[in-house]
């Protein structure tokens, strides 16, 4: 539609700006009426969007494309925000696989969604639709059908319900709790929530990076897309099937432990990334180093999200966890942005070795809460 590259990653850029603002959205919807408003409008604004791309598609206007996307953002954060109303009635021993329950559910729509793009382009051509505006037909029915469900069948309110039982406690005993954790920071401090977010957004920071110039490090290496397209798979599969056993780590062994693991977990994929040699063997070791950072950034998004869930109070707990994603979204951004610059100014191995090193800052921030606590 552009006729060039020049603006090719305007639309990305206009996408994760829009899910920065959607989860901020979200958040304070959730927070105000409860997660089943907050959740269905998140996914509405994402078929609206998807209806504005196909749109866009059809009459060739570029301006309605970035408007649309920016929109569609929102479905993307409403996804990321679902792992909280996972948790919201779990006990605090449970949360993490509580979380892990909603990111296992992305696994088979992360494994479903791209086999399903081409007869969903074919079906748009037989429509008469652009084909590439097809994967937008089936991902907007999605977005549409998930607002449906949840405004029908998400009842009781789960955060709702939640700080009924809060209040209910709080009446019997005559005073609230201290503190909602197994060994993080007390309920209410904000100690545990900048520990929780940082642990997310170095996580995902990383694993971006790493991962975008994945595909381009094994093309100047001389494999194909078919090889790439592998490696991706292993990377994606890792990032979220092993979610039922970090849930199980996270309640077990505590968060604090499993979030120096992500950080660990990163460090490790980062040094086998940077040492791949540039031959035939760099396709194992590249597929097992992103294999690795799909682990470590499970453990980050699991033992953060447990971490923010624990410490935030009900009263706020949707808002700030809105919060905690926009910084999700810039860090997503920022290690694609990014990455293509380190490379071109440097190389891969410079590029990995630094995303790796990068996640030790988990190390000490863990620690200090440890030690706070």
């Amino acid at each position: 539609m552009l006729g060039s590259t020049s603006l090719a990653g305007l639309p990305s850029a206009l996408f994760t700006a829009g899910s920065a603002l959607a989860a901020v959205a979200v958040g304070r919807i959730s927070q105000a009426r409860g997660r089943r408003p907050g959740l269905a409008a998140g996914y509405l604004t994402g078929a609206i969007g998807s209806a504005g791309v196909i749109t866009a598609a059809i009459l060739d206007t570029p301006v309605l494309l970035f408007l649309a996307l920016f929109v569609y953002g929102a479905g993307t954060a409403t996804n990321l925000q679902a792992r909280y109303a996972g948790a919201d009635l779990a006990t605090p021993d449970r949360r993490g696989r509580a979380v892990s329950t909603v990111l296992v559910a992305t696994t088979l729509g992360g494994v479903a969604g791209p086999s399903l793009a081409a007869p969903a382009s074919a079906f748009a051509d037989h429509l008469g639709i652009p084909d590439l505006a097809g994967p937008f037909l089936l991902s907007g029915l999605a977005y549409l059908l998930a607002a449906l469900v949840l405004a029908c069948w998400l009842r009781p309110d789960p955060l709702l319900t939640a700080r009924t039982l809060s209040r209910t406690a709080t009446a019997e005993t005559g005073a609230g709790p201290t503190t909602d954790v197994t060994d993080g920071a007390p309920a209410g401090s904000r100690t545990g929530v900048v520990l929780g977010a940082l642990v997310m957004v170095v996580s995902q920071l990383v694993m971006v990076a790493i991962m975008t110039m994945a595909p381009v490090y094994m093309h100047d290496h001389g494999h194909g897309s078919t090889a790439s397209g592998l490696v991706i798979a292993l990377h994606i599969g890792a990032m979220y099937l092993p979610s039922p056993l970090t849930g199980w780590l996270v309640d077990r062994y505590g968060r604090m432990k499993v979030a120096a693991a992500s950080a660990l977990t990163l460090l490790a994929a980062g040094l086998l990334a940077a040492a791949s040699p540039a031959d035939s063997v760099a396709l194992l070791a590249l597929a097992l180093a992103l294999v690795l950072l799909g682990i470590g950034w499970n453990f980050g998004l699991v033992s953060g999200t447990a971490i923010i869930t624990d410490t935030v109070p009900l009263a706020t707990r949707a808002r700030t966890q809105g919060r905690v994603d926009v910084f999700i979204a810039i860090a997503g951004a920022t290690g694609g942005m990014t990455s293509g610059i380190m490379v071109a100014a440097a190389s891969y191995p410079a590029l990995a070795l630094l995303g790796g090193i990068l996640s030790l800052a988990l190390l000490p921030a863990v620690a200090a809460t440890a030690f706070h606590r």
